[in-house]
């Protein structure tokens, strides 16, 4: 399981079902980073184009396993940056509603830990290729719903990348407090949210936010 993958497919079953789903407009950033989109369907039951993104080319010096595993964390579509970009479309679309503010906010401070990573090590790191790419969904419980199954999935994605950069002390610390993160705060969040309407009000956010 993948966490961006999975969570567009489960978004384009939904844009198909209601309509057509607002795209945020964003600044295109420069083609050696911009993810390949095509426009073929993610799911047999999808009846509308929805876009499926690949993972930008990582630089020549990106060569050893634990600079792949920071580069895939960062850059996939299952990683921190399309994360955030998926979360920005759920705000442009629908305001400053919990807990996509919060958890926007986190991969903000995630994506900043991985950078430090990879510079780190030489990398050039690009801007965000995703922002504006991934399409909000037709309803807020269906994006809490779809990005719930997503945060059990990045779950999965970081315990496969530790495995992968084991040989980085620093970068495994780095990863493992990622996926706590997902598994032990994100994930409650959005789990509450798809079993109301979509949403959490600030009480709620102050019994569940850790």
């Amino acid at each position: 399981m993948t966490m961006i993958r999975q969570g567009l497919a489960v978004l384009a079953l939904t844009a198909a079902l209601a309509g057509c789903a607002t795209t945020p407009q964003s600044t295109t950033p420069a083609a050696s980073t911009t993810p390949t989109v095509s426009t073929s369907a993610t799911t047999p039951a999808t009846t509308a184009a929805s876009p499926t993104l690949t993972t930008p080319a990582a630089p020549a010096n990106v060569d050893t396993a634990s600079e792949k595993a920071a580069w895939e964390a960062l850059m996939s579509p299952d990683g921190e940056y399309a994360a955030y970009a998926a979360y920005q479309g759920v705000i442009d679309s629908y305001g400053r509603v919990e807990p996509y503010v919060t958890i926007h906010a986190a991969e903000q401070q995630h994506i900043g830990s991985l950078v430090r990573q990879l510079e780190r090590t030489d990398v050039t790191v690009p801007a965000n290729p995703y922002l504006g790419k991934i399409p909000a969904p037709a309803s807020l419980k269906n994006a809490a719903l779809a990005w719930a199954e997503g945060e059990r999935a990045n779950v999965a994605m970081y315990d496969r990348l530790l495995t992968q950069a084991i040989d980085d002390s620093r970068l495994t610390g780095v990863l493992e407090n990622l996926r706590r993160a997902s598994q032990d705060s994100h994930l409650p969040l959005f789990e509450a949210a798809a079993a109301k309407d979509g949403t959490l009000t600030a009480d709620d956010m102050a019994k569940l936010h850790r």
